[in-house]
């Protein structure tokens, strides 16, 4: 009888079971599955942190006075555009040369930065500011502040900006963008076309990129939709940590496209570090010209690395030539560091 109770239990038991899975199956639906985390499935809790300290950066450029160049200058023909013979001639007789006048009325602009410190300082864009002797920080929680406390580094594209207040500022620590890998999603945070808070997601696609558009350049590439009016606004990791200042897009028609340019975090610090301490960035300077190190002058010298340049040319009075550095294939550079020292494997320097 026991053996009949049980079995008549386990049928029961199966039969729910049976139904409590085959039953969705019935009306189209899957079973129930593990739930999806929710860092995979939203992205508020890391904008939560970060927009509090991310800011737009409103700048009133002076105007510029009327001028008449010296020497006039013929006015700019369109002939030679694809485009109606109608529209030509307008081109052809409204168009003004821009040297023979000035800007006349003020310009105002909008971009992006953010608070890395709690005592106030932001960062941003150089061009954000460029041609302002001050500007309005304006933060999430509605307060603004007006700051002539600004220092820039062109070559970078890099400024930083001081404001004050009683209390401490919301900030954003920076990362380390050398530990970033393609394929990281990331957010991109800041006022594209004025519209402050925006954020917008991607991936870092590609490390070490150049534009050729400043001196000294280090970019993350992301698809993160940057767009005027995000420069100088933070690229952050799902962790809230800043590993790039969005700069600028390699675009057709000059909106976003895809491909994004943010300044490393690595490069900022340097770079951020040296306006607050100094006010400029000081920058070492060797004296040398230098070419490549090819594989034949490798091979003689025994430098199986190939890694390094060769000391075409040292300039008189300058820092190698008092450091001893000649120039010659024998004279191969490997490595310098911020001391400005270096190691010369080919011939040993005192």
């Amino acid at each position: 009888m026991r053996r009949v109770f049980t079995g008549v239990i386990c049928l029961i038991v199966g039969g729910l079971s049976g139904a409590w899975f085959v039953g969705p199956m019935l009306h189209g639906q899957a079973p129930i599955s593990t739930p999806v985390p929710k860092e995979l499935t939203s992205f508020r809790e890391v904008v939560k942190r970060v927009l509090p300290a991310v800011v737009s950066v409103e700048t009133t450029t002076k105007p510029i006075a009327k001028t008449k160049s010296s020497t006039p200058s013929a006015k700019p023909r369109f002939d030679d555009l694809p485009i109606p013979p109608e529209f030509r001639r307008h081109f052809n007789e409204f168009h003004v040369p821009p040297q023979e006048f000035g800007n006349e009325f003020p310009h105002h602009g909008l971009g992006s930065g953010f608070i890395v410190d709690p005592s106030g300082v932001v960062v941003t864009n150089y061009h954000v500011i460029r041609g302002a002797d001050q500007v309005v920080v304006h933060m999430e929680d509605g307060r603004k502040f007006v700051s002539k406390d600004i220092k820039a580094d062109p070559r970078t594209d890099l400024a930083v900006i001081r404001i004050t207040a009683s209390t401490p500022f919301p900030f954003l620590d920076l990362g380390d963008s050398g530990a970033a890998e393609i394929g990281d999603r990331v957010l991109a945070v800041g006022a594209p076309f004025g519209l402050t808070g925006s954020v917008t997601a991607g991936i870092v696609s590609g490390k070490g990129r150049s534009l050729q558009i400043n001196k000294q350049e280090d970019y993350l590439q992301t698809d993160a939709a940057i767009n005027p009016g995000n420069s100088g606004g933070p690229l952050v990791t799902l962790d809230g940590k800043v590993i790039g200042v969005n700069t600028a897009i390699k675009t057709s028609n000059g909106g976003s496209q895809g491909v994004g340019m943010a300044i490393t975090s690595n490069m900022v610090k340097d770079i951020m570090h040296q306006l607050l301490e100094h006010g400029v960035v000081h920058r070492g300077y060797l004296g040398v010209q230098v070419g490549p190190l090819d594989a034949e002058v490798a091979s003689r010298l025994g430098i199986t690395d190939k890694a390094g340049v060769v000391v075409a040319k040292v300039l008189d009075g300058s820092p190698a030539a008092k450091a001893g550095v000649q120039s010659g294939e024998d004279e191969i550079i490997m490595r310098a560091n911020r001391g400005w020292g270096f190691e010369n494997r080919a011939k040993k320097l005192e």
